[in-house]
Parts: structure tokens; sequence; C-alpha cells
């Protein structure tokens, strides 16, 4: 079954559970942003392929995040603030451009992984997570923690260690959490091994 979503490319990944902060300025999202208040639901966050974030609709990876936006600010410089969680994955199956250039896709929702706890193998990227965790501010130091959840290690992981964009992307289609704590895992040793 599919549901309609209005889209919002970024320059960014959204996971689910992870939080991203934004700033509105185009009427387009400031009207999307208001219907979805108004409306209570979310919106779609997908990597950009090509284009920006501004100006003409930019091209859109098909498998992205609904976002829910859960705080919002009047800032003093006359944006708006928006702070929003990720929710599900779902990939395109279609979208069409509306006349204000907001972007709206027919999505299917991807599997939803189990809790699974993490293997003793990957006990390490939980720890690292932890020491991450204690060192960050901003939205990421409010969220509930889950150091045992293998999806939830894994996708904080991928938010915050310094990884390319389409890498990150890779991450995000991965079903299997487990999976995505293996390739975060062997990433982490190739650098060990480079830097060495």
């Amino acid at each position: 079954m599919s549901t309609l979503l209005p889209l919002f490319p970024l320059q960014t990944v959204l996971f689910p559970g992870g939080p991203l902060v934004l700033r509105l300025f185009e009427p387009r999202y400031l009207d999307m942003v208001a219907r979805c208040l108004r409306e209570d639901r979310g919106f779609g966050v997908c990597r950009i392929v090509d284009g920006r974030e501004t100006g003409a609709p930019a091209i859109p990876d098909p498998v992205g995040t609904l976002a829910r936006i859960i705080d919002w600010e009047k800032r003093s410089d006359g944006l708006l603030g928006i702070t929003v969680r990720g929710e599900r994955r779902f990939r395109i199956v279609s979208r069409h451009v509306e006349r204000d250039g907001l972007q709206q896709a027919e999505v299917e929702w991807l599997p939803q992984p189990p809790p699974r706890p993490i293997p003793p193998v990957h006990g390490p990227l939980a720890a690292l997570l932890e020491r991450i965790l204690q060192q960050v501010r901003g939205p990421w130091a409010e969220l509930p923690r889950d150091f045992d959840d293998a999806e939830w290690v894994s996708c904080r992981l991928a938010e915050l260690l310094p990884i390319p964009p389409e890498d990150r992307q890779q991450l995000l289609e991965l079903d299997d959490p487990v999976e995505r704590l293996a390739v975060l895992h062997n990433a982490l040793r190739q650098t060990e091994t480079a830097e060495d």
C-alpha cells in the first residue's frame, strides 16, 4: 500500500530515530510545515542526487525517511526553525512537482526491523557511540538511548561518524541493522589501518 508524502530533498540523510534541525525560508517548505503541523503528519526527507536544496526542484534518492516535527520556533533572524525526528524508511514509487515547486511522492514503506541485540563482535561500536554521545550537544543529547539495540546503535553511528553522504545513503538502504553494524565496523577498521 502506498502513501502520498511531501518531500524535502536535502544534502543529508535522516535515519529512523534520529534528529535533524532545519531552518526554513522558502515559501513551499513553510507551507508544507504549516500543513504538516495542522494535520499532524510528517514529510519525507531524501538525500539529493542531483540539484540543490534551494531553487529548482532537486532529484531525490529513491529511499528516504519519514520526518515528524517535534519542535519549532520563529528564529531571531526571521527564519522558521524546526526539529524533526526520523520515523520509518520509504521508497519512492512515483513523484511529481506542484506549481510552487514542492515535490509530492507516492511512497511504499520499507520493512521495520524487529529489535535485535548487538552481537558481541560489534559491542565496541556501542561503547564508541556511548563515548561520542557524551560529547555531542544539540538534539542528540536529548535522544532516548538504547545501546543494546542494533538498529538504534547502527543508525546513530551512521549519523554521527564522518561518513560521505553517499555511504550514509547506502547504510540507510540496508534492511538489516546487524549488516549495517558490520559495514560500519569494517569502515572503522580500514580507517584505523590507513592511519597506522
